[in-house]
């Protein structure tokens, strides 16, 4: 007990200092390890094992509503990016440029690609012709680098995985109803595979993608209060197939132009995940995407029959469809359940002598530390059902923190007050003038607009800042 008392006073508390927490976390659970090049990380097998989940259930997402996965090229030549002005001025200072090729400087500078519109737009005006060539419905995993100044794992780092998808639409009307689609599947995917809450709604103009003509947003709430942009979903009207000649031959046999999509999410959301559900001994995971849902941890395990029974319990437990590690090391009980928990393993169980006699064994989960004594004849279902359960749990939790941590301010005076003594959203009224969105965040050290809700309500009739007549409701808050 006393290396597993040493393990768990490793963690920083998060309520005493919340950034050395979360880098405690990272490290110490495994997820990542710092890299020789600034900005950039080892994903580790346990932090990967989690990405692959999630890539699975979202992969799966994207092809039941039509879409095929392709894979672009990771460079793109400056000329190309060129072609959409406002999309490569959104992305100038954050490009990472090759100039030397071998022992050759190239004639043309080639991007590492931050986000790959413009040679998804190359592709497209070669391969699209006619109305009956539409949609183009396509998604990309795959590797971005964007150079960022300050990074940190999973949150802000300058290389990181993630899905792009890229559509192109024949209407108007078609391309819109994909974007809010999207955005509807990733907030499905929040509450029911991630048991994370989420704000969602549309970007104000001045935090819009770079080229997009409309940005949707969804933002969770870290524990802590702090904002995280959780996955996008842009409209792009014609504008990129403009840019970039992409026509076809429409139903009247005039040449038109398609509309574009696109929407991402990224390995931020494991950041979420810490930030979300995390707690002072380690990662909290949601049964969904835990790469081990149920440790085995045989108790006096010398003794006859122990190891033989949780090896059937292990089997059982496989058969039904879960991930199951069996810990047989030397090492310490009190280790174990404290490694464990430190990975976040959802459910704990553990088998001994007594137990075996009981016909029983204790089923522990790590949301709660609740223990349940459980039949070995049920065992199935007892674990299904807590793993059930602990995913509501879950997302319970995290909603009535978004809920404890959304105040509403009608006047400036109350909008400044909120912002210094209350970590969270703050729900006020704005004018829609973006000159309003850069003083509050000046006057607040970083209160941004995260999003105008699609469900708005009427707080006041003046803007919270400069006290014109209010068009919005915004969702403001401080973000990672």
């Amino acid at each position: 007990m006393a290396q597993q008392k040493k393990m768990v006073e490793a963690i920083t508390s998060r309520d005493v200092d919340f950034a050395k927490w979360y880098t405690d976390i990272v490290k110490k659970a495994e997820l990542v390890d710092y890299s020789g090049v600034k900005g950039c990380m080892v994903i580790r097998p346990h932090g990967y094992a989690i990405w692959e989940n999630i890539q699975k259930d979202l992969d799966r997402r994207f092809k039941e509503t039509g879409h095929e996965n392709v894979y672009m090229p990771m460079f793109i030549p400056e000329s190309l990016l060129q072609r959409e002005k406002d999309h490569v001025e959104g992305f100038a200072p954050e490009c990472a440029w090759v100039t030397i090729g071998g022992s050759e400087t190239l004639n043309e500078r080639l991007c590492i690609r931050p986000t790959s519109e413009t040679l998804f737009c190359e592709h497209y005006a070669k391969i699209v012709n006619s109305y009956r060539d539409l949609p183009k419905l396509y998604n990309q995993w795959c590797s971005v680098v964007r150079w960022e100044k300050t990074t940190r794992p999973f949150l802000r780092t300058s290389e990181f995985l993630w899905q792009e998808g890229h559509t192109l639409h024949e209407t108007e009307e078609e391309a819109r109803e994909e974007t809010l689609r999207m955005l509807n599947v990733y907030i499905d995917f929040y509450k029911e595979t991630l048991a994370i809450p989420v704000v969602a709604g549309r970007k104000t103009e001045k935090e819009k993608f770079a080229g997009a003509m409309d940005t949707y947003t969804i933002e969770p709430m870290m524990h802590n209060g702090v904002a995280l942009q959780g996955g996008t979903s842009h409209y792009f009207g014609d504008g990129f197939a403009r840019s970039f000649d992409i026509t076809f031959t429409g139903r009247d046999n005039t040449l038109q132009y398609p509309f574009q999509t696109s929407w991402g999410v990224s390995t931020r959301m494991i950041g979420a995940i810490i930030m979300v559900h995390g707690d002072d001994d380690g990662l909290v995971l949601p049964p969904k995407i835990a790469p081990i849902q149920v440790a085995v941890i045989p108790i006096a395990q010398k003794k006859e029959g122990v190891l033989d029974q949780a090896a059937q319990l292990r089997s059982r437990l496989l058969d039904a469809g879960l991930r199951v590690k069996l810990d047989d090391s030397d090492k310490a009980p009190g280790w174990k359940f404290s490694q464990y928990e430190m990975l976040g393993v959802p459910v704990r169980i553990e088998i001994g002598p007594k137990d075996i006699e009981n016909n029983q064994c204790v089923l522990v989960k790590r949301n709660t530390r609740e223990k349940l004594v459980v039949s070995l004849d049920n065992l199935e279902t007892a674990v299904a059902d807590a793993l059930s359960h602990i995913h509501d749990e879950m997302y319970n939790a995290a909603l009535k923190n978004l809920e404890e941590k959304t105040f509403t301010a009608t006047s400036h005076e109350e909008f400044l007050d909120t912002a210094k003594n209350h970590p969270g959203f703050i729900r006020a009224m704005w004018c829609g003038d973006s000159a309003c969105e850069d003083q509050l965040k000046d006057e607040t050290g970083g209160v941004k607009s995260r999003c105008i809700p699609f469900v708005e309500e009427h707080l006041a009739d003046t803007c919270v800042c400069c006290g014109k007549p209010a068009k919005y409701m915004v969702c403001w808050g401080r973000q990672y």
